[in-house]
Formats: C-alpha cells, sequence, structure tokens
C-alpha cells in the first residue's frame, strides 16, 4: 500500500509539471526557455567560473531543463531546451524525451547545458536529432580534460555537457536513451 501510494505521488508531480505549461501561448513558452536557459547559466558560472569563456569560444551550446521521474522499472525524463550557434546568434528551440530501465523511484529535476566545438557537433546535435544512447562508451568519459572543461563530461567528438541538479554540479551524467529534435511549434515566426 505504501509502494503505490508513493508511485502515485510522483505521477502526481509529473503531471502538475506537465500541465502548469500547458495553457502557455508560444511566445510565453519561448520566454521561458530563454528564461531558464539565462538561469541555469548563470548557475553554472558560480559553480564553475571557466565555463564561461569555454561556452562564449565554443561554436555553439544549448541548455535543457528536464524533469525525470523513475517509478518501478520504468524511467522517463522530459524537457525542453534551447541552442544558440554563437557566430549567427541563431536560436533554436529544443524538446527532450528520454526513457530507460531498471529498477527504482524517484523524481530527479535538472538542467544540462551542451557545449559544442565545432559546427558539425552544434549541427549535427540540431539537424539529426542527435540522441547519445548510441555514444555510451563516449558518456562514460572523464570531463577534467586539462582544466578547459572541468565538471563536464564529453558525450560525443566535440560535444561535453554540464549537468546541474538542485545539489550543484552533477558528479555523474546520464543521457542514454534520450531524444533530442526542434521544437516545430516554438521555431514557427509568429
Amino acid at each position: 500500500m505504501r509502494f503505490r501510494t508513493i508511485a502515485t505521488s510522483l505521477a502526481l508531480i509529473v503531471l502538475a509539471t506537465s500541465l502548469a505549461n500547458a495553457g502557455d501561448s508560444p511566445d510565453e513558452k519561448r520566454d521561458k526557455t530563454r528564461k531558464m536557459a539565462n538561469k541555469t547559466l548563470q548557475d553554472l558560472y558560480k559553480l564553475k567560473p571557466g565555463a564561461k569563456g569555454v561556452i562564449q569560444k565554443a561554436a555553439g551550446y544549448a541548455v535543457f531543463d528536464n524533469m525525470g521521474t523513475h517509478i518501478l522499472l520504468v524511467s522517463t525524463a522530459r524537457g525542453s531546451g534551447i541552442a544558440i550557434d554563437n557566430s549567427s546568434k541563431q536560436e533554436t528551440f529544443m524538446k527532450m524525451i528520454s526513457a530507460g530501465a531498471g529498477l527504482g523511484m524517484g523524481v530527479k529535476d535538472y538542467r544540462v547545458i551542451f557545449v559544442f566545438d565545432n559546427d558539425k557537433a552544434l549541427n549535427d546535435f540540431m539537424n539529426s536529432g542527435w540522441s547519445p544512447s548510441g555514444q555510451a562508451d563516449a558518456a562514460a568519459k572523464a570531463g577534467d580534460s586539462g582544466g578547459a572543461y572541468s565538471g563536464a563530461t564529453q558525450v560525443a567528438p566535440g560535444v561535453w555537457a554540464y549537468e546541474i541538479t538542485k545539489n550543484g554540479l552533477a558528479l555523474q551524467l546520464t543521457l542514454q536513451g534520450t531524444k533530442y529534435s526542434k521544437d516545430d511549434d516554438l521555431n514557427k515566426k509568429s
């Protein structure tokens, strides 16, 4: 009985979070996404001041706000974000969805900041619906590369990621089974 109550509570938290933004217009969603990205970057710069220079020199970056749940054998996550091409300042609004399996229970609210070393890595991420599930070996690599990407994890060639949780910078980044894609509704010109 206690287990069922916990599972129901977790499901209600996820549902409430999804419904909170359901009535927003596309302009309101874009504005909320920009504010989330700016706040997330400020939080990252407080935790890892060197990240600011890395992001400014990169080909581009992407910031995502994610909410994940793990109930019994199924884990899911969904979120939204924005990718920025540093040379053109072009914004691309995106969404993500993730699924996995394994025993567990819990809710995780986190932010992910991707940094792209080159234009190819940025374009692959934005245009190919890049999913790091095929990059499991790269995701396990430590990210303390000469201090430049201190606190980041290399998730693919030319792609680094920082994960921020409520407790600060995460020690482990788990992106397996995650699909990132453009949010067509928010990228339409209004």
